[in-house]
């Protein structure tokens, strides 16, 4: 058996392990912190805000959005972070 063939059975070397714990730390992004305090409703504007948002994008993204408002997160940093979870 070659010996650049790797084998489940085989001890992982460090360098392995180096490499798979920086491809973890590259997709774990930091998470904004939220600008507000976290609220049980959404308020007057967010609400206003919602109701012509939601006509152009999906029911997904939306949901996310007012989970993330309620979390405390803006408007437009609840909206980037639908993008990147939910898409459009």
């Amino acid at each position: 058996m070659p010996y650049h063939v790797v084998d489940s059975k085989m001890p992982k070397t460090n360098v392995q392990k180096n490499k798979e714990k920086a491809k973890k730390e590259v997709k774990k992004e930091k998470m904004p912190k939220p600008l507000n305090k976290p609220s049980k409703t959404l308020n007057k504007l967010q609400k206003e805000y919602m109701k012509e948002h939601s006509k152009k994008h999906s029911k997904e993204h939306n949901e996310y959005m007012i989970k993330m408002m309620k979390l405390g997160f803006c408007i437009e940093q609840s909206h980037k972070l639908a993008i990147k979870a939910v898409g459009k």
